[in-house]
């Protein structure tokens, strides 16, 4: 099948322009710049006007909860709602259950995403202090990376032994990518809170409870022990501006030796939502002050933030009731991470060729993703249509993630996810997804 994307503006590694695509067997196998359409029978021809073409977004943090949690979400839903997002391309999380810590567990999650998952797909392998020994049978060209939960005991995968951390740091054959929050200072500050505000503090006191020190000191581990042990180290979900410090500034990913990721709801909630939103933007780490987000905006165009996730991460609002004790954390933002980025976009946080750089380009270059992430001749054609100016509100019948909210509720969006196209095949469209179509499981290099 061979397909025209013709009459968009293309951005692509630091360059926007006008042009337009021809995609055959699933892969760009033409960039046209300027007006020209060469002629040639297509079986489809997709007019792009007035849209800006873009690599598929990949997504390097999602939890899409099965096997195991498949009451809040599965591989179907979240999958459909990323394609509704323009995200192509997903890495989830080990902390389902069972927990991803076994080559079978890793076996049974990509055997169901073969038949249920409608965007391309890999999953993290999960550290735990026993299952080292594991590492050299990963087959490196299917996986992205080792999740190793520093501190932070999600989903009962805390790793805590010393001699643990050592034995991750120097033998893990791929990237280590951590959530870094100390368990020691957060159980500390959980007791004071409850002896001050009562068994279940209101979620206001969260980012006190899930403080910075908290943050900062598992964080300085992490770079402690990848730096003895010249381990490659990728932080998850930053969220103060004291933790930026550990990080270098870089013009381009030229795969340093330690990176960081930011999330969507770091990069646009702050403290002063707790208010109006509640346990909605609960999360771990927690969302933190004003001046921690700023910092982190900053960080997005030095370099020192190298990828832009969103630590999708849904559960029934049920699960959300109470306060810091009880209302779990996480909320699903897969849908609309790109709108609201670029909704930064058009504030002058970030320019939308450094959005495509964060979102598309950086997460394929950083774990080494074969021939996906960039608007190129011969690469997976992986393609996302937005339209600017173009009012929208979300509203819960436009909600494809299984829970069925979304802290963005109410909001209005400007831009608007057009199209996407996986593998050169269209995916979502005017609001439908085509849930007959089944994506790819990513291969690394």
């Amino acid at each position: 099948m061979t397909t025209l994307v013709k009459g968009g503006t293309l951005v692509n590694e630091g360059r926007t322009f006008n042009g337009s695509l021809v995609i055959e067997n699933e892969k760009i196998t033409r960039i046209i710049e300027g007006n020209y359409t060469p002629e040639a029978s297509y079986d489809e021809i997709i007019d792009a006007s007035g849209c800006f073409v873009l690599p598929g977004v990949i997504d390097d943090h999602v939890h899409f909860r099965e096997p195991g949690l498949t009451e809040k979400a599965d591989i179907d839903t979240e999958s459909r709602a990323a394609a509704a997002g323009g995200v192509t391309t997903y890495f989830d999380m080990p902390n389902t259950v069972p927990q991803t810590t076994t080559l079978e567990a890793l076996d049974e999650k990509f055997a169901l995403a073969a038949t249920k998952s409608h965007v391309n797909y890999s999953f993290f392998f999960g550290a735990t202090n026993d299952n080292v020994s594991l590492f050299p049978q990963l087959d490196i060209h299917r996986i992205p990376g080792i999740k190793l939960f520093m501190g932070s005991s999600t989903g009962n995968m805390l790793v805590d032994r010393k001699e643990a951390l050592d034995r991750i740091f120097s033998t893990a054959p791929l990237p280590i990518m951590t959530h870094c929050e100390d368990t020691e200072i957060i159980n500390r500050n959980m007791a004071e809170a409850k002896q001050k505000y009562g068994d279940d503090p209101n979620v206001n006191h969260h980012p006190e409870i899930r403080s910075e020190e908290a943050c900062y000191e598992s964080t300085r581990l992490a770079v402690e022990l990848a730096t003895k042990h010249q381990a490659r180290l990728h932080i998850a979900h930053l969220t103060t501006a004291r933790e930026l410090s550990f990080l270098t500034p870089h013009s381009s990913l030229l795969t340093p030796r330690i990176t960081g990721e930011a999330t969507v709801s770091h990069l646009y909630f702050c403290d002063r939502d707790y208010q109006a939103l509640g346990t909605r933007i609960k999360c771990n780490p927690a969302v933190k002050t004003e001046r921690d987000r700023d910092a982190l905006r900053e960080a997005l165009n030095d370099g020192r933030i190298a990828v832009i996730g969103t630590d999708h991460a849904p559960h029934l609002l049920s699960q959300k009731e109470g306060g810091c004790a009880r209302a779990a954390s996480g909320m699903p933002m897969i849908q609309f991470s790109l709108v609201t980025m670029l909704e930064l976009v058009d504030q002058g946080i970030l320019s939308l060729e450094r959005l495509v750089e964060l979102m598309c380009h950086n997460p394929a270059r950083l774990f080494e993703v074969r021939q996906r992430g960039f608007l190129r001749e011969g690469y997976q054609a992986d393609v996302v249509l937005v339209r600017p100016n173009t009012g929208w509100t979300v509203t819960k019948e436009l909600i494809q993630s299984r829970c069925g909210w979304s802290p963005m509720e109410g909001h209005m969006y400007l831009w608007r996810v057009e199209r996407t196209l996986c593998n050169g095949h269209t995916v979502y469209e005017q609001g439908r997804v085509d849930t007959d179509y089944i994506g790819q499981p990513v291969e690394f290099r």
